[in-house]
């Protein structure tokens, strides 16, 4: 017998036997004797059992007719073998005993099959029919097996669906949202006088009762209505605003359940088309100007206000500094469809949650600071253990805020300035901290790596090759990102290193060559500050280096744009006799020193990101052992105002940055600490004043961006240490990306694309890191990641398998034409994928 019905059940059983081999058919209401009646016989089997086909699967028949001992005794040739042949028994009338069956061990070590004849029916006629109308044909409750057989058969005429005609095959949901989403098809249902059945189609699957004489119009407003509003109302704490009253409500869970589904349905299958209906209802409800409490918001953003009124809220609550309530806002409701179809709304909910970081970090880090004694050493080492990542998540926020297309929302802006001002507050403390402890120790700081000990304990001990990387004004926090993003290398290390003061270039920079830690001093040299290693006098770079070279003939230096830009194969003939190789950098400082402030945020995360690329290049020359450390680090904070500066001195002056002060005489500010050369072991007749705090001296150059001074962010540096031991010249791709919806042309410094892994057979996510890359210097970075976990130190996105990520780059550096968007493999700068030149037109 062959019929949809029967052919349905046959392949359930005929899986559950090849599976299971024995499977127990309980039919506690006689529904399914017809079909077992339809089976066709094929002679007997064990214990006389008779047989019959079941799909493709020859299996004992068994029948219970009342006695349970009779059937036991019957199956018994059949389960006592150690894999029993298929059995199918069927228990007309019983209903499964989990307890006490006398057929326990059976139902045990085989499968139960309990199906319900609606259930089954409605699966089946729902290849023809729409809901509305199987709700008729099953509501009788005589239903019987014959008659949904015989319903199964009607072909044409008024029983076969003409919704489905019109708007095609799918799920009813499926089928409403397509209807909903647009009114193409209003035309061909009222042609057709489908609008009965698909009104019956909403009643039933959503208890919403039409008229039938609606038009299709009016009713999709209706039910697009019903449906938002209901979304919206089933997810809100508390009484709905009165504006909702005219709206009915589903009255089941059933239907609230599918309701949603079906709201998720049109944002998910019909998203622009639902980006205007939502507004349209949000504005005919004025749900905008509704008095709703944000923390009575769902989980669920059916609309755009509410977005926009969670934003807010976070706002507010960074305003009141509730930092860490403000960061579980944003961590629960930063993700819903107005954020994930707009990059400008994730990156101001990005900003919240920096903002909310920084302010957490502050709150943690303050009430340390006020506690700690008057040792430096005890400065120092508690600066470097974590006070550093307030600094950290300062610049990762003003480094976001620079990279904005546009400014932050109004409360947001209030919320920067505020927590602006306090990590201001908590740089002042830690200056005046430290300046004394510093003056109250002699300015000498046992116990600690200084500067000047840099090439002789931690270059000059490693055998082989070495690269050592000079990073102008990189912070000891910068130092923490580079080694997130050399991660997996060995023997990684960080330690800080109390840098010569006064801390500016000259200084430091000689500082780091060898012989400093047996003869170093800051002398007066052509009225400019010059450091001296021995009797020679090292006033700037071509100098340091014909040092550097004298003492060790084997070195090389070279510029870290230039190293990047290279080839390998260049690179390693360029650097072939070198057992030291001098990395060279000075983009932090340059740009800080000549530029308002917004380029350098700008470019300070790509400044590390290239340290590291570099780092991997010379480990493809055969380069093994690595140190990277910096001259001085930096100030980087809110724009001083002009009543915030110290007059000068006075006296013979020989040298002034905004930090610090070199000459003979003159009168100490009230603001300023003097220590003589002596004190700071330089043998010469000079003397120095640094600002106790943040002020600064009125001399020329930025007034946010400084150093020269003897804070923690400007006196610590960070020494990173490392090798990477054979890594092969040309790193060889093992996975594949696909990179695609790149714009032909940046004109915005965000933009979005979407990647996936190409990996058939992978399982676990795959790490990718994202940059943008021209002239081999990486200008850009993946800043936000839809569906995927990102790790914004590295740009690295962790991507699901087989499955598509919105990912929302952010160019950094604009100063180049052309840029490429390139997947990288984190641990070998491996290419996954690569885009075509993309031509950079901003402002457009």
């Amino acid at each position: 017998m062959t019929h949809p019905l029967h052919s349905a059940i046959a392949a359930q059983l005929d899986r559950l036997l090849r599976d299971h081999r024995v499977v127990m058919f309980y039919d506690p209401r006689h529904e399914f004797a017809p079909f077992i009646a339809e089976l066709d016989v094929v002679g007997t089997g064990r214990g006389d059992l008779p047989r019959a086909c079941i799909h493709d699967t020859l299996t004992h028949l068994a029948r219970f007719e009342g006695s349970w001992f009779s059937l036991k005794l019957a199956l018994e040739p059949v389960v006592e073998l150690d894999r029993p042949e298929p059995l199918l028994v069927y228990l007309p009338g019983v209903a499964r005993d989990h307890t006490a069956s006398v057929l326990m061990e059976l139902d045990q070590g085989g499968a139960c099959y309990e199906p319900q004849l609606r259930r089954l029916a409605r699966r089946e006629l729902r290849c023809k029919f729409t809901d509305g109308d199987i709700d008729g044909m099953l509501a009788p409750e005589s239903l019987s097996y014959q008659d949904v057989v015989q319903l199964l058969r009607q072909e044409g005429g008024p029983q076969t669906s003409l919704v489905k005609l019109v708007l095609g095959e799918g799920p009813s949901e499926t089928l409403i949202a397509r209807w909903l989403a647009t009114e193409a098809f209003d035309e061909a249902l009222s042609d057709k006088q489908a609008s009965p059945e698909l009104y019956r189609l909403l009643q039933a699957r959503l208890g919403l009762t039409l008229d039938p004489a609606t038009p299709l119009p009016k009713a999709r407003h209706q039910a697009l209505r019903y449906v938002l509003v209901g979304e919206f109302r089933s997810d809100l704490t508390g009484a709905p605003p009165a504006t909702l009253a005219v709206v009915p409500a589903p009255a089941t869970k059933e239907e609230r359940q599918r309701l949603r589904d079906l709201a998720a349905q049109l944002r998910g299958q019909h998203a622009s088309r639902y980006a205007e209906i939502a507004d349209g209802l949000e504005a005919e409800l004025s749900l905008a100007q509704a008095d709703i409490d944000p923390a009575r918001l769902g989980r669920i953003d059916t609309f755009r206000f509410e977005e926009r009124r969670l934003l807010d809220h976070a706002a507010q609550l960074l305003l009141a500094e509730r930092c860490d309530e403000a960061l579980q806002v944003v961590e629960a409701r930063s993700r819903s469809f107005w954020v994930d179809h707009d990059l400008g709304r994730l990156a101001q909910w990005e900003v919240c949650r920096l903002i909310a970081e920084l302010g957490r970090q502050i709150q943690r880090v303050r009430p340390l600071v006020a506690r700690t004694t008057e040792d430096p050493r005890a400065w120092v080492e508690a600066y470097a253990t974590s006070w550093f990542e307030a600094d950290r998540a300062h610049r990762a926020l003003e480094a976001w805020v620079a990279k904005m297309d546009e400014e932050p929302e109004s409360a947001l802006e209030q919320a920067l300035g505020l927590v602006r001002r306090s990590h201001e507050a908590l740089l002042e403390e830690m200056a005046h901290g430290f300046s004394r402890a510093l003056a109250q120790a002699g300015w000498h700081v046992p116990g600690l790596l200084h500067q000047t000990q840099v090439f002789s304990e931690r270059v000059d001990p490693v055998g082989g090759r070495v690269a050592l990387f000079l990073v102008d004004a990189l912070r000891f926090e910068m130092g923490a990102d580079l080694l997130d993003q050399l991660e997996g290398c060995q023997e990684l290390r960080l330690v800080p290193a109390l840098a010569a003061l006064p801390t500016i270039t000259p200084v430091g920079m000689a500082a780091l060559l060898p012989g400093a830690s047996a003869s170093f001093s800051v002398v007066e040299h052509k009225d400019k500050l010059a450091a001296r290693i021995g009797d020679s006098v090292l006033p700037g770079q071509t100098e340091r280096m014909k040092h550097l070279k004298a003492l060790r003939p084997d070195a090389k230096d070279i510029d870290l744009g230039e190293l990047l830009q290279g080839s390998v194969r260049s690179i390693e003939k360029r650097l072939a006799a070198a057992r030291i190789v001098v990395v060279r950098s000075q983009s932090i400082d340059g740009l800080g020193e000549v530029d308002s402030g917004l380029l350098a945020r700008q470019i300070m995360d790509t400044v590390v990101a290239n340290v590291a690329r570099a780092v991997r290049k010379l480990a493809r020359i055969g380069i093994e052992s690595f140190i990277v450390t910096a001259d001085h680090g930096h100030q980087f904070s809110i724009r001083k105002d002009e009543d915030m500066t110290m007059d000068k001195p006075g006296g013979d002056t020989v040298d002034l940055h905004r930090r610090c002060w070199a000459g003979r005489g003159g009168q100490t500010p009230a603001a300023g600490l003097r220590v003589t050369s002596t004190e700071l072991g330089y043998p010469s007749n000079l003397d120095f004043i640094f600002p106790k705090g943040l002020a600064v001296f009125r001399t020329g150059g930025d007034l946010a961006y400084h150093h020269g001074g003897i804070s923690l962010q400007e006196a610590v540096v960070p020494v990173v240490s490392l090798r990477i031991p054979g890594l092969p010249k040309e790193p060889k791709a093992l996975s594949a990306v696909t990179l695609e919806g790149c714009p032909p042309v940046l004109t915005n410094r965000t933009f979005g694309l979407r990647v996936v892994s190409a990996d058939l057979l992978a399982q676990e996510p795959l790490a990718v890191r994202l940059v943008l890359l021209a002239e081999g210097q990486e200008v850009g970075r993946a800043g936000m990641a839809l569906d995927a976990e990102l790790d914004r130190a590295t740009g690295t996105v962790k991507l699901p398998p087989r499955q598509a990520v919105s990912i929302g780059m952010m160019l950094t550096r604009d100063e180049f034409k052309r840029v490429r968007v390139v997947a990288q493999e984190p641990a070998t700068d491996a290419i996954l994928a690569q885009t075509d030149e993309i031509d950079v037109k901003l402002g457009m």
